[in-house]
């Protein structure tokens, strides 16, 4: 678990733009899971309404992170900042000061662990 980092991101789903949302939601699940061996969670929720979406994210370590905001900027962060506006971006674990300045743009409020345990 030490090495481990995590995160929720709120976004609000841009008006008239949710066929567009689908379909880049399942090529982005699709690309992680076919090529990020080190991403452990990667789940998409939406409210009743689908206007606002939840994306949990975990990550083995800040080299996994690394690898997916990399894949994430060449091939998606366009598309996906068109149909989405970020809300909230809340990240927990112990991120690299790596991926701090990675994720620095989206202005992320970082949670300290303080205790509890994974299985």
């Amino acid at each position: 678990m030490a090495t481990e980092v995590s995160w929720i991101v709120e976004l609000n789903l841009q008006a008239g733009r949710k066929t567009e949302f689908t379909a880049l939601m399942n090529e982005m699940i699709n690309a992680t899971r076919a090529n990020e061996a080190g991403t452990l969670n990667y789940e998409w929720s939406t409210s009743a309404d689908g206007a606002v979406c939840h994306i949990f994210e975990r990550y083995v370590d800040s080299a996994a992170v690394m690898t997916h905001l990399g894949a994430f900027g060449e091939k998606f962060a366009d598309r996906f900042l068109e149909v989405v506006k970020p809300v909230r971006f809340v990240v927990y674990g112990s991120p690299s000061q790596q991926v701090k300045a990675a994720l620095a743009a989206y202005n992320p409020v970082y949670m300290q662990p303080v205790g509890g345990f994974s299985r």
